[in-house]
């Protein structure tokens, strides 16, 4: 017998009484066939699974994500009468348009905390009155102040240089720290700097390290919006707060710096690229601005794909099979994978198209040379951030999809041999279904059922393939093979 094939023993036990198996042949098809029942429910399962990580998106639904791709690129690097434009800070009047909601809500945020204009509306009245409400000690701002010389701090980088204006987690470390040591801590040179006794007027609010640590928290917030759109000494756009984007290279120094961890020169060179882009303008307020058209970009592509859906689903049923249910399930633009592919297809193109345009830039503002500052001040960082969500997603499912089509494969195979199992177990079955045919034992003690006798004998005869030459088919047979005939 070859290796791949087995045999089924089954021990067959002989009494006076009759026969019996030591295993059911029955009781070993019903579980068979329910373990095939069970692996149907798993394949079922794993193929919805997999179908809910697939994408079915035909070539309309490309054609309309990279087209929303493009058109929310145009929106970020063109100008587009004179309504949408993000391009490089100081030149966006979408920028212009942030740069007033933050003032905005600088003015709410102030009169919350008790700011009264007297209807000036004035917003470096707000600022001013947030700068005393929510005194800190490390606002050293340059001219006039200790250190402004040495440590080259001046209204320009101050906030950027200071890690407790960065709107980081470690932003928030060193305010409580600043506030409860009256110190200042800054990065400039690659240096991690830490000035004492910053302000010899500052005293922390509160009577225990609870109040004091809730205190330092409160006024680092109320301090950040007193920033977030420039001093209130400031004559125009004025130096927000740093892009938390951009202000972790600060973090990255003064971490390493604490461990004694040297810091390296693409270090100090990635902090002088984000130093000198913040200058230029690149601040929160900035980032927001370009945070829109990656916005717009999303919202399109969903409502683009739920209005496809929705026309569908009006065309493909009958007014009577309409149910909410089946209508969110069909147009819902959140959680299944066609709509997270046209998100990647349509921030693939607008970032494709941006960089472009941010080569281009540098290109032409180096006049010969590659500008950094300019590529990366054009560059949009939350798009690129964006693709880089949709480019995980996208490998995920296709993990998912492979290990689901490796489970299905081996369901399959399993399926397959139990089949075959199955198959096998019938045919014994029907052999081996012989409880009427072995009566013929008692047939022939009744001698006027002997005839009948006979044929069960023959026909259990040929169900165990006995030599058709030896089978006794009748009386004169039986007498015969007595005789020694």
């Amino acid at each position: 017998m070859g290796k791949n094939k087995k045999t089924l023993v089954l021990d067959l036990d002989i009494t006076d009484s009759g026969y019996q198996f030591a295993s059911n042949i029955n009781d070993a098809l019903s579980e068979a066939e329910l373990e095939l029942n069970t692996i149907n429910e798993r394949l079922s399962e794993d193929y919805y699974a997999i179908e809910h990580v697939t994408p079915n998106c035909d070539k309309s639904d490309y054609i309309l994500a990279s087209s929303c791709g493009a058109l929310c690129s145009i929106i970020d690097i063109c100008s587009l009468f004179n309504i949408f434009f993000v391009g490089r800070p100081g030149e966006s009047p979408l920028g212009n348009i942030t740069d007033e909601w933050f003032k905005n809500r600088t003015k709410d945020f102030a009169k919350l905390c008790g700011w009264e204009d007297n209807g000036s509306n004035n917003i470096s009245s707000a600022v001013r009155y947030l700068e005393r409400r929510f005194k800190v000690p490390y606002d050293q701002r340059g001219a006039g102040d200790a250190a402004s010389f040495i440590f080259d701090l001046n209204p320009k980088n101050h906030h950027f240089k200071s890690l407790a204006h960065n709107p980081t987690l470690l932003g928030l470390f060193f305010s409580i720290l600043d506030q409860f040591n009256n110190t200042s801590h800054f990065v400039s040179g690659g240096e991690l700097i830490s000035l004492q006794n910053a302000n010899p007027g500052f005293e922390l609010q509160g009577n225990n390290f609870s109040s004091k640590f809730y205190c330092a928290f409160i006024n680092w917030i109320g301090h950040l919006f007193s920033d977030v759109s420039g001093s209130s000494g400031s004559k125009s756009r004025g130096m927000g707060i740093p892009s938390p984007l951009w202000s972790w290279i600060n973090d990255i120094i003064a971490l390493k710096r604490k461990l004694n961890i040297p810091v390296t020169e693409f270090d100090n060179s990635f902090n002088e690229l984000a130093l000198n882009i913040y200058k230029e303008g690149y601040d929160v307020r900035f980032q927001t601005a370009q945070a829109l058209s990656v916005f717009i970009n999303e919202l399109l592509v969903r409502t683009v794909y739920s209005v496809r859906r929705l026309i569908r689903y009006f065309s493909d049923f009958d007014k009577s099979k309409r149910v909410f249910s089946l209508l969110w399930k069909t147009c819902e633009p959140f959680s299944n994978a066609s709509v997270k592919r046209m998100l990647t297809i349509s921030h693939g193109t607008f970032c494709l198209i941006d960089l472009s345009d941010a080569i281009i830039r540098g290109v032409i503002s180096g006049k010969g040379n590659f500008d950094v500052s300019e590529f990366v001040m054009r560059l949009n960082i939350v798009g690129l951030g964006r693709l880089g969500i949709s480019l995980y997603g996208e490998g995920n499912n296709a993990f998912i999809r492979h290990k689901l089509s490796n489970k299905i494969y081996d369901n399959r195979r399993e399926m397959k041999i139990l089949n075959y199992y199955v198959e096998g177990l019938r045919e014994l079955s029907n052999i081996y279904d012989d409880v009427d045919l072995l009566t013929f034992v008692t047939d022939l003690e009744n001698s006027e059922m002997y005839r009948s006798a006979f044929d069960k004998s023959v026909l259990l005869a040929e169900k165990r393939n006995v030599d058709s030459n030896k089978i006794l088919r009748n009386k004169s047979d039986i007498d015969s093979y007595f005789r020694g005939e």
